[in-house]
């Protein structure tokens, strides 16, 4: 056990159990909580997806979370490192799995983030009004074919997540998840007020949460289970990174019960902020990935207060991508920091550098590589989240939740769990979840993900 507490001087700690919890559900809530919950829920039908959707993050994500949490804390190391101390062998890939996750995510990430930027910048300029309401649906074709237009919003977004990231764990993660954690919430709560007092709050009401079980089919169910997973940053090494930098006193199931509920509410939020407005203007709810960049922008020129309403949905989303991005990069850094003793400014910019670089193909993706006739119909950018979202992910978490229920030992695990709680014994409910209900379920995701049904 020397290695537990050998490391601890060099590596940085949440000054509290606070900033843990903000820079967890920072990892947690990014794009996929704002962007793609409301266009798959409008997919597929509302409430029973709704409902299913808690009903995963109860039995897969709470206990995946704890598990890597848990590995985290207990070796005080990256991903790879991690692995290496607790067992070795061929369960390092499961902490290169994480790593190589974070890494990948990030070059797309930052792309589709720097949309979000673009966007922000465009409603400060009072672009979605009445007399532009015609040009709205262009302006994401525009942005999409301009090449110089997506390298630019790519490196300032990726500009901010180094300078952040830069900072440690003290004064760049936790004080910047301490600032816009905070500030989500509140523009979240302002915009779903708002969408609840409009024509559409009640169908919105109602289509989200009056569940219709008939429109709960086989794939609604894998999706998801499969974003519940994706939404609280499970698989990619973020949570176990996040983990280790926490104290002996912090309750580590409280945390993970505490982010996910979190994430599941801004979800929720998001869902209240946006389908009132679709209802109000008679939109498809079922209008896809083009939900927010599409659809939202046409009904911000028309509404009144639009143009407010704009500065706020895209600095929420703005924020929600840069929560998620410092984990991400967080992932990568720990592992040189660690591993190959980097100093944390050589690892975050050296990294940052590479991670932006590999997102450029994403960027270019639409036009330059389209017409050099490198990539086919699915671009380079839908490949990668393809390739992510659809097998490293769900094996990385697959593998965790083998490793924790089936081979970690029960002395360590049980004694942190015990740690900074009040003593409440949740090892034989969370164990029974982590060795049979959460690995056949990921497993599910994983199958049918991979096409097999």
């Amino acid at each position: 056990m020397t290695h537990q507490h050998a490391p601890k001087n060099k590596r940085g700690l949440w000054s509290s159990r606070f900033g843990f919890i903000m820079a967890s559900a920072g990892s947690a809530i990014g794009l996929g909580n704002i962007w793609k919950f409301p266009y798959i829920t409008g997919m597929h039908g509302g409430g029973a997806f709704v409902l299913f959707f808690i009903f995963c993050i109860l039995t897969v994500g709470i206990p995946l979370m704890i598990a890597e949490m848990i590995i985290g804390r207990h070796t005080r190391k990256d991903p790879v490192g991690a692995f290496k101390s607790l067992h070795g062998g061929g369960w390092l890939l499961t902490g290169w799995l994480g790593v190589i996750a974070g890494f990948l995510i990030l070059s797309y990430y930052c792309v589709v983030a720097g949309w979000a930027v673009d966007y922000l910048w465009l409603s400060l300029k009072g672009t979605f009004t009445v007399k532009h309401a015609v040009q709205v649906p262009e302006m994401f074709a525009n942005l999409l074919s301009s090449d110089l237009s997506q390298l630019f919003w790519q490196a300032v977004f990726m500009g901010m997540t180094i300078l952040i990231v830069i900072g440690g764990v003290k004064s760049g993660l936790e004080r910047a998840n301490k600032i816009m954690m905070p500030v989500l919430f509140l523009i979240l709560l302002i915009l779903a007020g708002f969408g609840l007092n409009s024509p559409g709050g009640a169908q919105a009401l109602r289509f989200l949460f009056s569940p219709d079980w008939s429109k709960l089919d086989p794939p609604a169910m894998l999706e998801a289970l499969g974003h519940a997973f994706f939404s609280l940053s499970l698989g990619m090494g973020a949570m176990l990174t996040y983990g280790s930098y926490s104290d002996e006193e912090t309750s580590i199931p409280k945390v993970a019960i505490t982010v996910s509920l979190m994430d599941t509410l801004v979800a929720l939020l998001s869902g209240l902020a946006i389908f009132p407005i679709v209802f109000t203007y008679a939109m498809e709810p079922a209008a896809g990935p083009g939900l927010v960049f599409k659809t939202l922008p046409i009904l911000f020129s028309r509404m009144p207060g639009g143009s407010m309403i704009a500065i706020l949905f895209f600095l929420l989303l703005v924020f929600a991508a840069l929560t998620s991005s410092i984990s991400l990069l967080e992932v990568v850094v720990a592992y040189y920091c660690d591993e190959k003793h980097w100093d944390r400014r050589k690892a975050t910019l050296v990294m940052g550098g590479i991670i932006f670089l590999l997102g450029v193909p994403s960027a270019l993706s639409n036009n330059i590589l389209k017409d050099l006739h490198i990539i086919g119909e699915r671009n380079f950018l839908d490949s990668i989240d393809f390739a992510c979202t659809n097998y490293i992910l769900p094996l990385g978490g697959l593998l965790i939740a083998i490793f924790a229920g089936w081979v970690m030992s029960k002395g360590i695990i049980k004694g942190e769990l015990l740690k900074g709680s009040d003593k409440i014994n949740l090892y034989p409910a969370w164990r029974f979840l982590i060795r049979y209900v959460s690995p056949i379920l990921v497993a599910l995701v994983f199958l049918n993900k991979a096409g097999f049904f």
